[in-house]
């Protein structure tokens, strides 16, 4: 090897030792704290705890991790702190409603982020979204919905939670009738179970897997459509409200609505963190849900895994963003919405 090479050879070995050395510089000694869009207890909680204990392991310098529970609005509260308020250091991630890009979209009250500005790590899994009702309600199908009001249950007007009740009534002729102002997911359960709702209208399958496998097993809850990309295997025989456009402009609009869920459990750091930053957290992400501990570990918690890297998160992102207006005007129209 001649001088010259030589010396390239040495100069890129101490380069890419100064890096890793830097990365564990910062992060040894530090705690990683991730902020959770939603109440404890739910999927969204149990996707940040379950990265809590193994993503230290896969980070230089192996920091220290913290949950942090911050519901509000459907997790645009978690979101717009992230965005405006959190650390711009690499220290502060946020697990939150993949529904984020889409309330943006549709100019929701109450945003102050800009999701294409979020420094995306990588997503857990591609679901469905499931409009569910308790078993009570007498309801075994969507088509009943069309002869009987279903009252379900919801935390804003404008999140998915009711805002999936509400497009079905608009486009296919269902009569749910949606309660708003509950603080959290859980308390919807909670009010299902006390017969004060009939029905909630979001929560991806996995997480009713991961938080309620009693309830699918006895058959308390009754998922009557799913809103997603694909069907759940576990959910051969419900429909999927994409299938069920009567028209080219439905299936834009069920595509638009359907289009988040290819995102599920999002995790995201600032904006603006430095590039070595959010490229460590980003390997760390993809490793970390191929490793067999972690795996094994969402096994025994029922949380599905098929994870998206932050590159694939951007390009959904920017698809739901480059929404045609007249979509957008359409489910506005459809969920109340100005």
């Amino acid at each position: 090897m001649g001088t010259r090479a030589l010396g390239l050879a040495v100069a890129m070995a101490v380069a890419g030792f100064a890096a890793t050395a830097s990365a564990e510089d910062f992060y040894a000694g530090k705690t990683l704290r991730i902020v959770v869009g939603s109440a404890a207890g739910g999927g969204y909680d149990g996707a940040a705890r379950l990265t809590s204990r193994h993503m230290a392991a896969f980070l230089p310098g192996n920091p220290r991790i913290v949950v942090q529970n911050m519901p509000g609005a459907s997790g645009v509260k978690a979101t717009n702190y992230l965005y405006s308020i959190a650390e711009k250091d690499g220290t502060v991630i946020a697990v939150f409603n993949s529904a984020m890009p889409y309330y943006e979209a549709l100019g929701q009250l109450g945003i102050q982020f800009k999701s294409r500005e979020l420094s995306w790590i990588g997503a857990m899994t591609q679901v469905a979204n499931v409009v569910v009702v308790w078993h009570t309600a007498g309801i075994k199908t969507l088509d009943e919905v069309k002869n009987r009001e279903v009252v379900m249950g919801a935390l804003t007007d404008g999140g998915t939670m009711g805002g999936y009740p509400l497009l079905l009534n608009y486009s296919l002729g269902t009569k749910f009738k949606v309660v708003a102002g509950y603080n959290s997911g859980t308390e919807v359960n909670l009010a299902m179970e006390r017969g004060e709702v009939q029905g909630r209208g979001s929560n991806p399958w996995s997480s009713w897997k991961s938080t309620h496998m009693d309830w699918i097993q006895l058959k308390k809850i009754v998922p009557l459509v799913q809103i997603g990309l694909k069907k759940d295997v576990d959910l051969p025989d419900v429909p999927l409200l994409t299938d069920l456009a009567q028209s080219e402009e439905q299936r834009k609009l069920f595509a638009f609505v359907s289009a988040p869920t290819g995102m599920e459990r999002p995790f995201a750091a600032p904006p603006g963190i430095p590039k070595e930053r959010l490229t460590e957290l980003r390997s760390a992400f993809d490793r970390m849900v191929r490793s067999d501990g972690f795996l094994e570990d969402a096994r025994k918690t029922n949380t599905d895994i098929d994870p998206l890297s932050g590159p694939e998160l951007e390009k959904v992102i920017g698809t739901v963003m480059a929404t045609p207006a007249s979509v957008l005007q359409q489910v506005r129209v459809a969920t109340g919405e100005k």
